[in-house]
């Protein structure tokens, strides 16, 4: 026999387990009541105008991404360690935005980022990166990026925090996982934002291209 202690605990875990599987029907009922609009055409939908990415996840999958839309694309790699000349990347990017995407990097393989940790301390560089990339963000945005794509979950809550957004609208899937969204305040800007192995080797160039 079961105590009331135990039939709760069960009925718990029936919530957990049927959960997700309820959610997944919510949205078309919404809809069909009209209390959730149907999704606008993805040209309507998406802020039009130049685009950034910022990546600070240092995976394996991340290094890759960053590697192949470096031989695309203008990238500028962010150093760390307390050298980086905030005012004369955010100029670089700003002249360079009218012309196509442009990457801005923090990302680097497991014995650079040793190395640089070492010297000036594992917590400290992961503070480095997260300040330098939201205010890259923010100066790219005030430069006229519309088209926000970040790589690293710290880093994008970095970039949501130092851009001031406190809403998004959820769009189309890029990658499994990952959609883009889109701000509800101003200036309206169009974000993909993931985590370090989310999306393929090409992901960042198939935003782009995407959106």
């Amino acid at each position: 026999m079961e105590s009331d202690e135990d039939a709760h605990e069960t009925d718990w875990q029936r919530v957990a387990l049927f959960g997700a599987g309820l959610a997944l029907g919510l949205p078309a009922n919404f809809r069909a009541t009209g209390g959730l609009p149907l999704h606008e055409a993805r040209a309507a939908w998406a802020p039009a105008g130049p685009a950034v990415v910022l990546s600070g996840s240092c995976s394996a999958t991340t290094l890759e991404q960053v590697r192949r839309m470096g031989e695309r694309f203008p990238a500028l790699k962010i150093a760390v360690d307390g050298s980086a000349d905030v005012d004369a990347a955010a100029e670089e990017a700003a002249a360079r935005l009218a012309h196509g995407p442009v990457l801005l990097y923090t990302t680097a393989a497991a014995d650079e980022v040793a190395e640089v940790q070492a010297r000036v301390g594992a917590a400290r560089a992961r503070q480095h990166a997260e300040e330098l990339l939201a205010e890259l963000a923010r100066r790219a945005v005030g430069a006229g990026a519309r088209r926000i794509v970040v790589a690293g979950g710290e880093t994008s809550g970095a970039v949501l925090e130092a851009l001031g957004i406190r809403a998004l609208e959820t769009g189309d899937e890029i990658a499994p996982g990952v959609p883009w969204m889109r701000s509800l305040d101003d200036p309206p800007l169009a974000l993909a934002l993931k985590s370090g192995n989310f999306g393929g080797p090409d992901f960042f160039i198939e935003a782009l291209e995407d959106a």
